[in-house]
């Protein structure tokens, strides 16, 4: 019935959007689905609770955790420059990106002393020593 064909099959000069400007364009980072941005998986044994954040191509230094009333937030911020100049210096093609992100946990009653956390492949590993949980049930009396 109708045929699917792709932007990138198509013959040049058909459309605008046969720019290779566009190529690029919509994969700038203000397309994404919000949700699935710094994916978390989290895992326990029996001392300390894990947090792996997935944050791939993001450089270590663009990375800031802070703990602040008992709540975890890692934040990502991130500047990117493009040029491409022809012989003359003339810019052909410039571009400017910046973006952050940043999401928050709850970790209760954690000093940030027994947090670690550690970088690797593009996954961000954040270790919270689990709490001792008394019975902190109190009875109030009744009179």
């Amino acid at each position: 019935m109708f045929s699917l064909i792709t932007r990138r099959n198509r013959k040049r000069g058909l459309s605008l959007f046969d720019d290779p400007f566009f190529d690029d364009f919509f994969n700038m980072p203000f397309f994404y689905d919000r949700r699935k941005v710094m994916k978390t998986d989290v895992r326990e044994d029996d001392k300390n609770f894990y947090l792996d954040v997935e944050l791939p191509g993001i450089e270590k230094k663009d990375i800031k955790l802070s703990l602040e009333n008992g709540y975890l937030t890692v934040a990502v911020e991130r500047e990117e420059n493009k040029e491409q100049m022809d012989e003359k210096g003339s810019y052909v093609r410039r571009e400017r990106y910046y973006g952050n992100c940043a999401r928050t946990f709850y970790l209760g009653d954690v000093r940030e002393e027994d947090i670690t956390a550690n970088y690797n492949n593009g996954i961000l590993t954040v270790s919270v020593p689990k709490q001792d949980v008394a019975d902190k049930k109190k009875y109030i009396e009744i009179e």
